[in-house]
Formats: structure tokens, C-alpha cells, sequence
């Protein structure tokens, strides 16, 4: 059986939290419908932990529906919620205000999602030297890896339904691991290997399959690049024979519009699944076979 306690105590919380803890009653699961919390930084965490946790968890996605998870600000009550969730599942530097709520609420019940793979280093032109790339999910086989590790914490912490935890997450790892043999048979032969990008959201994609990522600007998808690299990207477009700059779904395609003017090339939404738009049908699945539908046409793979 599950026990509640409150592991967000107001002697470490900011006056605000405090007084919010104590109008909301400490350890109160509203919305839940008494189902023990697992909180989710963004979209794909939350897909994941929607299909492993099954009936046990109630799965809240700490970003909205078509925002840009890298901009995320928590509210005093969704500290709260990671505070008392049974688990905070995230990926650390993605979010700032996520790590800094998971560090100072939620050390002791967090699954970073990034601490059960081997990384890639984030772009060499990032500020944060030493960094990893965080997007991870846009790898099938290492989100597999994730799928398996949430499957066991879950287990831990419900041990009574151990079985069915580690089973959902079973099937999971099968249809991402097809989904990974869909990707490497389409991907195998292509004109092109460069996938020139808004912001560098496809290491782990490029990695995977044997392309080359050339992002505008870092992992910020708001950073401005600079006019020097505007006219660097537009040389590369040309020398390569690049027809193609993907922008995405919830960041601005600014910079990419511009850079295609320059280069003389055309744009193609090229979606990193870092969220959904509210009312889409879309899931994970959907959105990655979209994406190599639209590499396979750029790349000219046969």
C-alpha cells in the first residue's frame, strides 16, 4: 500500500510556498483521484511515464500543451506538486526551474532521465562547456533504456504492482525498439547526411543514424545567431547541396526563414518532440514516423 507523507516542509520553503502548503493541506492530492503523483517535467517524460505507470500513477505533465518546455516557469503550486509526487521524472539542464525544484524538494524521489544513458556532449560552441546534449528521446534505443529504468524505480516504489510496472515497460522498449529498426532501414541510404537545424535538438538522432547535424544556433532554441554564422551556415547549405532548413513546431522559425533566404533554399518542419499542441492527436510515435518521413524526402534517401 501507498503512504503519504509531506516531503515539503515549510521550514524549507519561501513564506509563499509555506502559506499555500498550509491553505492546500499538507500531503492533499486534488485532481489525482487518489492516485499517488508522478510528475513529469515535458512532453515525452510524460508519454513515458503515461505508458509505464498505467492505472497506478496519476501522470501531470509540469509544461502545457504547446509551450516551450525550455522556457518553463513552475508556479508555487507545481513546486509543491514535486515536492510531494512519489517521483519527479526530468531531465536535468533542460529545465532550470524543474532542477531547481527537483534540488531543493525532491532530491531523494527524482529519476533523471539522463542519469541512465550515455550522453553526448552538448554542441562545442554551447557557453555550458562540459554539458550534455539532454535530448536523449529523440534516440529510440536510449529511450528504451529510460522505459526500463522507470519501470524499476516504479516498481520500488509500488512494490505490490511490481509485475505490471515492469511489464508496460516491456512493451514500450519492443515498439521503440522497432521503432528504432524503422529508422535505421530508412535512414541507411540517403544523397545527403547534413540536417541543418533551428536550434541543435537532433545529436542523438544525427548519432544514431549516421548524420550530421549542423545546428544555427546551440541548444537554446530562442538564442540569436550571430551575422558571422548566418553567413557561415549559408556556405555550408551551398557547399553540401543542402535543399532543406528545418524549423520546429513550438520554437520561432525566425532564424530559419532567414537563413533559407540567404541560402536559397526552402523550409520543412522538423519536429524535435518536445511537446504537443493542445487538441493534436499526435503521440510520440506519430510525431518521430512524421519526422523520418520528412528526412527520408530532404536527405534524398532511396
Amino acid at each position: 500500500m501507498f503512504t503519504h507523507t509531506c516531503s515539503v516542509r515549510s521550514r524549507i520553503l519561501p513564506i509563499a510556498l509555506a502559506a499555500l502548503l498550509v491553505a492546500c493541506g499538507c500531503g492533499a492530492r486534488a485532481g489525482t483521484g487518489g492516485k499517488p503523483r508522478l510528475t513529469a517535467a515535458f512532453y515525452p517524460l510524460a508519454w513515458l511515464a503515461a505508458q509505464v505507470a498505467g492505472p497506478g500513477f496519476y501522470v501531470q505533465n509540469l509544461t502545457k500543451p504547446g509551450a516551450e518546455p525550455h522556457d518553463l516557469e513552475l508556479t508555487p503550486r507545481q513546486v509543491i506538486d514535486v515536492g510531494e509526487s512519489k517521483l519527479a521524472f526530468y531531465i536535468k539542464g533542460v529545465q532550470p526551474a524543474v532542477d531547481k525544484a527537483v534540488r531543493q524538494h525532491a532530491k531523494n524521489h527524482s529519476l533523471d532521465a539522463e542519469s541512465v544513458v550515455t550522453t553526448l556532449p552538448a554542441p562545442q560552441d554551447e557557453a555550458n562547456d562540459g554539458a550534455a546534449d539532454p535530448h536523449l528521446w529523440l534516440d529510440p534505443s536510449r529511450f528504451a533504456t529510460v522505459a526500463t529504468a522507470l519501470g524499476e524505480r516504479l516498481a520500488r516504489i509500488d512494490g505490490e504492482n511490481a509485475a505490471g510496472y515492469r511489464a508496460r515497460a516491456a512493451q514500450v522498449v519492443t515498439r521503440l525498439n522497432a521503432l528504432d529498426a524503422e529508422f535505421r532501414t530508412g535512414l541507411r541510404t540517403c544523397a545527403r547526411k547534413e540536417i541543418v537545424t533551428g536550434h541543435a535538438a537532433f545529436g542523438y538522432l544525427a548519432a544514431r543514424y549516421g548524420l550530421t547535424q549542423v545546428g544555427i544556433a546551440g541548444l537554446d532554441p530562442e538564442a540569436e545567431p550571430s551575422p558571422q554564422r548566418i553567413a557561415e551556415m549559408t556556405r555550408l547549405i551551398r557547399r553540401t547541396g543542402a535543399t532543406i532548413v528545418f524549423t520546429e513546431t513550438l520554437a520561432s522559425p525566425k532564424t530559419a526563414d532567414t537563413l533559407a533566404r540567404e541560402a536559397g533554399v526552402r523550409t520543412e518542419v522538423l519536429d524535435p518532440v518536445e511537446g504537443v499542441r493542445p487538441g493534436s492527436h499526435d503521440d510520440y510515435f506519430s510525431i518521430m514516423r512524421r519526422d523520418l518521413a520528412t528526412l527520408r524526402t530532404a536527405l534524398g534517401c532511396s
